[in-house]
């Protein structure tokens, strides 16, 4: 079995936007994704806005600098997340096909092998 992230991306401006019953279809589609990937689901969750993320980079030699916000200025920004477990990529993406964002015009979903140092 291998883990895969699912981070799920998309227009902040546009989530932020959603009608109550938007935000309901929404909420909808992710209890049908739990439902169908059952176990597999391993962790997941909706992130705060990027505004609140705090960056850290090399501030020179043995030195951090941390700064308000993410690294980019972009339109697409990480969302959420799921981390699944499945025996391989394609059983993950028959499950996350069903995701929201996958359809909506301002969002898509990534989905990255974890690497395995076992």
């Amino acid at each position: 079995m291998t883990k895969y992230m699912v981070l799920i991306f998309g227009d902040e401006a546009q989530w932020a936007a959603m009608s109550s019953a938007e935000r309901a279809e929404l909420d909808q589609a992710h209890r049908e994704f739990a439902t169908k990937a059952g176990p597999a689901i391993l962790a997941g969750g909706e992130l705060e806005p990027s505004q609140t993320s705090t960056s850290l980079r090399s501030g020179g030699v043995g030195q951090v600098a941390i700064t308000d916000g993410p690294f980019l200025e972009a339109k697409e920004v990480l969302g959420g997340f799921y981390l699944l477990e499945a025996e391989d990529l394609d059983r993950v993406i028959a499950l996350a096909s069903g995701l929201y964002e996958v359809h909506a015009g301002h969002s898509g979903v990534e989905i990255r092998p974890l690497v395995d140092r076992g």
